[in-house]
């Protein structure tokens, strides 16, 4: 079989087969070329203008190397032959899947990533939002179906599109007891996190996200959930340590990188110029149409349109943190801002409210969603139960942020001291 090899600034090299190729150079995924990791941040990190493109093959080599890690330990080995009747080629074909699904995780990631998810059109099934990953598994089960299966290497293997997305999505009527791999893809300690902590620290110049890598792939590990039985996946007991520096340096990069103050306020100038623009996204039933689109297109769409808030951008005339709470607020610091808001709606002036959205919450508690702790006789326990860091981090953050337009700025001061007597 032969291999390629690109370069990479955090890995070095990242290697992949013929098929991996095709599905690189298909124009689905050369779009992610064209859409970058971290929005408008490069406003702030000149250096941030890395691409989902880089992060998507980072991921499939990282969830490789934890693949690995976890298939050549014995112990782990055992586990799967035992409870999963896992053979040599069952292995390997799970390494097969895992790779596809890790290089496409982010597929279907709208123009600006995160930062213009609020375009994204009500799911009629839900009434909620979609989201990426609803795009991503229509692309696979769409555009990209037939260079994922119709390849001469998927001859060994028999993976179909389906699977692909039913590992990203994490169905468990697909995947059975197999689910526990999902925990690579999507979880608190997935290959995602992995790499955008070590590329966005690299590309911004920051240390925050830095954690031990070769410490974490050393103590990966399979267990039993105590309750089901079930195989689970997480840090060897003697290794919790890197977990917590893990999360430790996920809660560094959203507090000093990710929910900078000039970092969110361009966030929501730039969801309000795309929504001027555009007002909704097309659906994932209309994936063609979607594809279409990518910072550069909706970029000059958004110049045509030239609204006020895309000229501000352009100007860096950026709207103005005037108040800013501690993390955690303090009861007499919310009632400051109720006041403050009133006082700035008697005056007319126009402010925008900003705080950590609790459903993207940096770090979840609970037996499902934390990392989990291996112990010596293979049952699991969360990571919060070891971390008294990680315990007293979880939820914590908190802060209020009020913003106001630049020319309002002095105005805006001027209250807040009228408030504060």
């Amino acid at each position: 079989m032969r291999k390629f090899e690109i370069r990479d600034p955090v890995y070095g090299f990242i290697e992949f087969n013929e098929w991996e190729k095709k599905i690189i150079e298909h124009p689905a995924f050369q779009r992610l070329r064209r859409i970058r990791q971290l929005a408008l941040t490069d406003m702030v990190y000149p250096g941030a203008t890395h691409t989902r493109f880089e992060h998507s093959l980072g991921v499939m080599h990282l969830i490789t190397k934890m693949y690995d890690s976890i298939t050549t330990k014995d112990l782990n080995i055992r586990i799967l032959q035992d409870k999963l009747l896992y053979n040599e080629s069952g292995i390997k074909r799970d390494r097969q899947l895992v790779r596809l699904a890790g290089l496409l995780h982010d597929i279907g990631h709208a123009p600006f990533s995160h930062a213009s998810e609020d375009l994204m059109p009500l799911n009629p099934a839900t009434g909620k939002p979609f989201k990426h990953e609803d795009y991503t598994v229509s692309i696979i089960r769409g555009p990209l179906k037939d260079v994922i299966e119709n390849h001469p290497l998927n001859n060994n293997y028999n993976i179909r599109a389906e699977e692909i997305a039913d590992l990203i999505e994490g169905n468990p009527k697909s995947l059975g007891k197999r689910i526990f791999w999902r925990v690579l893809i999507s979880s608190q300690l997935d290959a995602d996190k992995g790499d955008y902590l070590l590329r966005d620290s690299l590309h911004i110049g920051v240390k925050y996200g830095i954690y031990d890598l070769d410490r974490l792939l050393v103590t990966l590990s399979l267990g039993e959930d105590p309750e089901t039985g079930d195989v689970a996946l997480g840090i060897e007991k003697g290794g919790w340590h890197v977990a917590e520096s893990l999360v430790i340096a996920r809660y560094q990069m959203f507090t000093q990188v990710y929910f900078h103050k000039t970092r969110r306020a361009y966030d929501y100038m730039l969801q309000k110029a795309l929504k001027d623009t555009l007002n909704k996204f097309p659906s994932p039933e209309e994936i063609e149409e979607f594809l279409q689109m990518d910072d550069y297109v909706v970029w000059n769409l958004m110049k045509e349109k030239n609204s006020c808030w895309f000229k501000n951008i352009e100007r860096r005339q950026h709207i103005r943190m005037v108040v800013e709470t501690k993390e955690t607020p303090v009861r007499e610091e919310i009632k400051f801002i109720e006041n403050y808001e009133k006082k700035l709606r008697d005056e007319n002036i126009w402010y925008w409210k900003d705080s950590p959205d609790e459903s993207k919450s940096w770090y979840k508690v609970g037996k499902d969603d934390e990392i989990l702790i291996v112990d010596e006789s293979g049952k699991v326990t969360p990571l919060s139960n070891y971390s008294k860091v990680v315990e007293s981090l979880i939820e914590q953050f908190a802060k209020i942020r009020i913003y106001v337009k630049n020319k309002d700025k002095k105005k805006a001061l001027e209250i807040k001291e009228e408030v504060k007597q």
